[in-house]
């Protein structure tokens, strides 16, 4: 077997000499080809390699592991001189309740000392039982509204036959309940593969700055119909890794229900900021705000405050939900601040990325400022 300095698979290039012994060619090639994230830990714990995907999970820090939970299944593998595996849940973020269920295998490599940690993420696996359970069951109950309406208003048109204005009224009855179901339809989409898909696993890194510009373009034309002013500002510049069509949803859905809430010629505010390791997104409005019995559950899936103007503007009950989801998947967090009368601020946080440059970058999208 060749012995051969020790190379880093994220960049290609070859690592400066240390006191570890090189890692052989064979081993990296088969740790490569593995299905799976993983380290190769030295004596004293030193990481001397680590898969590209480990960045994601948040395990290590200077060649240290910072998982207690791995550390002890490491050494036990060390006493005991055979491999051995476990489960761990790991915090997807420094914030928010998403978390990575990891099947972690730990196997003695060589007579050096060196292990080899094997990761699986089985998070994507043990969600979805879950949630087709209550998608099913929620999903069933929203669509018996919109069809039902159809149903009964297609028995009126049929009624209606001698009377030319009663079928134009209810034939753009029709039409509006039509666009409330594909709306319905496109979002329960929207939301399902969001559920079944992890940002983290595929992540590139992108700029905040440009998807929050971007988010705020795809609202003009809604806000602009309503004489809404749309005020951004950025304190700073910040980098997150993930799926940034996802986030520009999150802060498109944020931004959209702002709109929808807001009285006509009012304002809507987004502001970026970074503070203590997290990018911070908010969007504040001067709406009809939130009771404060309905702020818990305000992120729930159909959830509305009021369903009479959740139909009067479209709502569908979903994108808070898919704000809360994205965020979780990216290891943030998305809370509310809200005062009948006075309006709603929601903020999102994420977690920046300390190394911008150790993800491949998502590619640019044009987009311009707007005041």
């Amino acid at each position: 077997m060749a012995w051969i300095r020790r190379r880093n698979l994220i960049t290609g290039d070859y690592l400066p000499n240390s006191s570890a012994k090189a890692l052989p060619e064979e081993l990296l090639d088969l740790l490569a080809s593995v299905d799976a994230e993983s380290l190769v830990v030295a004596p004293g714990e030193q990481v001397v390699f680590a898969s590209p995907g480990i960045a994601t999970f948040n395990l290590t820090r200077d060649s240290r592991i910072l998982s207690d939970s791995l550390l002890m299944l490491i050494r036990a593998v060390r006493r005991s001189g055979l491999k051995q595996e476990a489960t761990m849940e790991l915090p997807r973020g420094p914030i928010g309740a998403g978390m990575h269920d990891l099947l972690v295998r730990v196997v003695p490599i060589g007579e050096e000392g060196l292990l080899a940690v094997l990761i699986f993420d089985d998070s994507e696996m043990r969600r979805l039982d879950s949630i087709r359970r209550d998608f099913v069951a929620n999903i069933s109950h929203e669509l018996k509204t919109p069809i039902g309406a159809l149903s009964i208003l297609s028995e009126a048109v049929l009624g209606a036959s001698d009377d030319p204005e009663a079928i134009t009224r209810f034939a753009n009855r029709m039409q509006t309940e039509a666009k409330r179901l594909t709306d319905l339809v496109q979002e329960i989409i929207d939301l399902s593969r969001l559920q079944d898909d992890d940002p983290l696993k595929n992540a590139n890194s992108f700029a905040m700055s440009e998807v929050v510009q971007e988010a705020i373009d795809q609202s003009r034309l809604t806000s602009a119909a309503r004489g809404i002013s749309i005020i951004y500002s950025a304190q700073s510049e910040a980098f997150v890794q993930g799926d940034r069509t996802q986030v520009t949803t999150a802060i498109h859905n944020l931004i959209e229900n702002a709109i929808n809430y807001s009285p006509d010629s009012t304002r809507v505010a987004v502001a970026l900021r970074t503070q203590d390791g997290l990018c911070e997104i908010s969007v504040s409005d001067q709406g009809i705000g939130i009771p404060e019995r309905d702020l818990e559950r305000i992120f729930e899936r159909f959830y509305r405050v009021d369903p009479a103007r959740s139909r009067l503007t479209g709502g569908t009950g979903l994108g808070l939900s898919i704000v809360k989801h994205i965020a979780a998947n990216h290891g943030g967090d998305v809370s509310v601040w809200s005062v009948e009368g006075a309006g709603s601020t929601f903020t999102i946080r994420l977690p920046l990325l300390k190394d911008p440059s150790s993800l491949p970058t998502s590619p640019t999208i044009a987009a311009e400022a707007h005041s």
